[in-house]
């Protein structure tokens, strides 16, 4: 792998899900001792197409719809890859890649999660904000930060890149050039 970044488990299974960035691939292993294999990507290289990947970041495998979710920093998208299908489909971000900071696009995505109910929580990385998505809607809403440059105060955030929910999802934030962690109620 090359710059592994963003890791998930399938709970049921228990096969680990890697994002190598520079590779442009998710890697999945059976066990700690086993050879991983190409889940997506990889093969292609980078790329728009829905075959392909472009440094992924993030990845969260959803046990419900037995897919992967992540984001594409230098893409800057997030994707749905159920396991086993021959491309994944798009999620959040501006189809075509371009960044930005409007509800519906991202600017380098950086990392994700999913609380119980299917709503993607993405760290918009290069706007310094988190970004919900509802389960069922590609527009969203920020929950964190602000568009726009970093800042030390309590309600900003200054490249943010860590990314948690507790059981009360309430949201943790490693928020990176401000070197803490953040805590936000649940939203």
């Amino acid at each position: 792998m090359n710059l592994p970044y963003g890791i998930s488990v399938d709970p049921i299974s228990n096969t680990i899900y890697v994002a190598s960035r520079y590779n442009y691939k998710i890697m999945s292993f059976k066990s700690i001792w086993s050879n991983g294999t190409i889940a997506l990507g990889g093969s292609n290289g980078p790329g728009p197409n829905r075959t392909q990947l472009s440094s992924p970041q993030g990845v969260h495998f959803d046990y419900v719809s037995n897919s992967l979710i992540a984001s594409m920093e230098d893409g800057n998208i997030v994707i749905r890859y159920v396991i086993g299908a021959d491309s994944y489909t798009h999620v959040a971000g501006n189809t075509n890649g371009s960044a930005g900071a409007t509800s519906t696009s991202l600017n380098e995505p950086s990392n994700l999660t999913m609380d119980p109910m299917g709503h993607i929580y993405v760290i918009d990385t290069g706007n310094n904000r988190i970004q919900f998505f509802d389960r069922d809607g590609s527009d969203g809403i920020t929950i964190a930060g602000f568009s726009g440059l970093g800042n030390d105060n309590a309600t900003k955030l200054n490249k943010p890149l860590g990314i948690r929910l507790d059981t009360q999802l309430n949201l943790y934030i490693a928020d990176a050039n401000n070197h803490r962690i953040q805590k936000f109620l649940r939203y």
